[in-house]
């Protein structure tokens, strides 16, 4: 058995480990914060020492309790996973939680070096690998429909234009169809380069003056 100092450093360790990978998220505000990460590792730790100690002697198996640990994050980190019109997010935050899941047990079992080490090299991914990331090669995205409904005033489609050039994204058919209340519905066939974030130029598209809806339709 540990004494009650030893058990309190590592809830204490558990709750500001999970709280370092939680600050990130935190920040981008992800559906999955700070708060949660602090509880999620704090839980596994907690549940981690109560398999160890709180049944020491019963000849009860300690790696059950573990084990499930791995398999109840799922839930929690299933419901951080959402699709959206350019595709699914919330996968990183479930990621994070999976991690800080299995940092909670590192702590609890008393492996400070596996949950110190593993906690560094998550800040990492989580902080130093985007910059990592946007000079890798991929492929490129590919044909897709952006429609737009925008209010119809003469130079509105050349100002969309400019805006996508500016994404080197190439714009291969256009359609336009009237809508209600001088409005006009564009859709619009763009080839977007590698590198391309499809949620990126959206979101400038939707910021454009005069554009009242914009999304990816295939």
């Amino acid at each position: 058995m540990v004494d009650a100092a030893e058990l309190v450093v590592r809830l204490v360790l558990a709750l500001v480990l999970g709280g370092i990978i939680g600050i990130e998220r935190e920040v981008l505000e992800k559906p999955a914060g700070f708060r949660t990460h602090i509880l999620v590792a704090l839980g596994a730790a907690t549940f981690t020492l109560i398999s160890l100690y709180g049944f020491f002697g019963s000849g009860a198996d300690p790696a059950r309790i573990a084990s499930n640990i791995v398999v109840g994050i799922g839930f929690i980190g299933a419901g951080t996973i959402w699709r959206h019109p350019t595709g699914v997010g919330g996968l990183t935050t479930a990621a994070s939680l999976w991690m800080v899941a299995a940092i909670g047990t590192a702590v609890g079992s008393g492996f400070y070096l596996v949950a110190l080490v593993a906690t560094a090299l998550a800040w990492a991914v989580l902080y130093l690998f985007p910059r990592v990331e946007r000079w890798l090669p991929r492929r490129a995205t590919g044909l897709g429909t952006l429609a737009v409904t925008m209010v119809d005033r003469p130079g509105q489609l050349g100002t969309l234009g400019t805006l996508l050039g500016k994404h080197r994204a190439n714009i291969e058919s256009v359609q336009m169809e009237a809508g209600r209340d001088g409005k006009v519905n564009l859709y619009l066939g763009v080839r977007l380069p590698p590198h391309a974030s499809r949620e990126e130029i959206l979101l400038a598209v939707a910021d454009l003056e005069g554009v009242e809806a914009a999304s990816w339709t295939s």
